[in-house]
């Protein structure tokens, strides 16, 4: 069993275990699949999944990275499959132990321990924690994490600072803490110039048609039902604009998003187009990218959207006011009406104006969330947790 204060050989790749709730499409899981990309060779990284491989599970081994799935039942762990889970850690004997969100934090920080490894790193990517968007089972398990900060993990990773501050308010231990934000890929997400006609051909639509775009998975914190009064509003004042939506589970099978579309008055002019691959293309094809969520940390499809050139229109949740900054707007969460505002705004300049919005989008990404600069922070942090410990005087 590896004791946090093991020798390092400093010849050989640092041993990383990340271990995740799953490995679906979603926010933390392809910032994952972004980290693991970037990381240099002094880290050797091995990935273990406590459900399913997903659809970035397979990505992943086709990178070389070993990935592995317990496949345990949601909410439903089993004591076999933990029991699994802390063999396996013993067998791989970790120096760092980095877990990603919530039941990963638990389960993966006490499988961690019980295999003798006391270098575990918690992360933190909500910032929203009100019962009203989340799941009774999930802020139960936050509230048995926050009791065991002060003891499970070595350092707690927030995404945003917003998610710090929320989470110490929950009983997190702030003396534990850090701040790392989202990284992106930069070779990915750019302007494509190509882009634009490509999307607007596929949809049917004129290559002039000003089109928005709202991409992230069907879950009451995006509010899509808030973007259909918002894109209401915005088909009163322009009636050309059309809107496309894209993520897991927003797509033509979901009735609920439908309904909410139909009784705005707004769904032939909105294009469901469900989980996509193409997201750098897709998000370089738009005019302005909306986000109306109510609870983000560090939203990645604003980062992924500035990186292209497209301004952004967001509510106030989280730290998208500081990723926006001044090159694009932010209204108040929950604020239909000023969003819709926003957009319209955005839509009404001079086309030169906005592409120099987007320019400025760029530039503020490019300066501040270069994915290899925040793996680079990770790395450090892997470096100090493998550390002798206790430290020597």
């Amino acid at each position: 069993m590896v004791e946090t204060g093991a020798a390092l050989n400093m010849g050989e790749p640092l041993r990383v275990v990340f271990i995740i709730t799953g490995l679906k499409t979603g926010g933390a899981e392809m910032m994952l699949e972004r980290l693991l990309g970037a990381l240099s060779t002094a880290v050797q990284p091995w990935v273990i999944s406590l459900t399913s491989l997903g659809e970035i599970g397979p990505r992943l081994r086709a990178r070389g990275v070993n990935v592995e799935a317990l496949n345990m039942r949601p909410g439903l762990p089993g004591l076999w499959k933990f029991g699994r889970l802390v063999r396996r850690l013993v067998r791989l004997q970790p120096q760092v132990v980095h877990t990603w969100m919530y039941h990963a934090d638990l389960l993966g920080g006490l499988a961690a321990r019980l295999a003798g490894v006391r270098a575990v790193m918690w992360g933190l990517r909500h910032s929203n924690l009100d019962p009203g968007v989340n799941k009774t089972a999930t802020l139960r398990v936050m509230r048995l994490c926050a009791r065991l900060s002060r003891w499970l993990p070595a350092r707690i990773a927030c995404a945003a600072v917003c998610a710090r501050n929320a989470h110490i308010a929950a009983g997190y231990a702030a003396e534990r803490m850090v701040v790392i934000p989202n990284g992106f890929d930069l070779q990915r997400f750019l302007p494509d110039p190509s882009a634009r006609g490509a999307l607007r051909g596929e949809l049917g639509l004129h290559a002039m048609t000003p089109l928005i775009g709202v991409v992230g998975r069907f879950d009451p914190q995006k509010n899509h039902r808030g973007f259909a009064t918002a894109m209401q509003q915005l088909h009163a004042c322009r009636p050309d604009v059309h809107a496309v939506l894209a993520g897991a589970g927003v797509d033509a099978g979901n009735a609920t998003l439908r309904g909410w579309l139909a009784d705005a008055g707004v769904d032939h002019v909105c294009h469901l187009l469900g989980r996509r691959d193409d997201l750098p293309r897709l998000m370089a094809a738009l005019d302005v990218l909306v986000l109306p969520s109510v609870g983000e940390a560090f939203p990645n499809v604003v980062g992924e959207a500035m990186a292209c050139g497209v301004p952004c229109a967001v509510t106030d949740v989280g730290d998208t006011a500081e990723i926006v900054g001044g090159a694009g707007r932010v209204v108040a969460s929950g604020d239909m009406s000023a969003l819709a505002h926003a957009v319209a705004e955005m839509l009404d300049m001079a086309p030169a104006q906005r592409q120099s919005l987007g320019a400025c989008a760029m530039h503020s990404v490019r300066s501040r969330f270069d994915i290899q600069v925040v793996a680079q922070q990770y790395e450090h942090e892997y470096r100090i947790l493998a550390a002798p410990w206790p430290p020597s005087n």
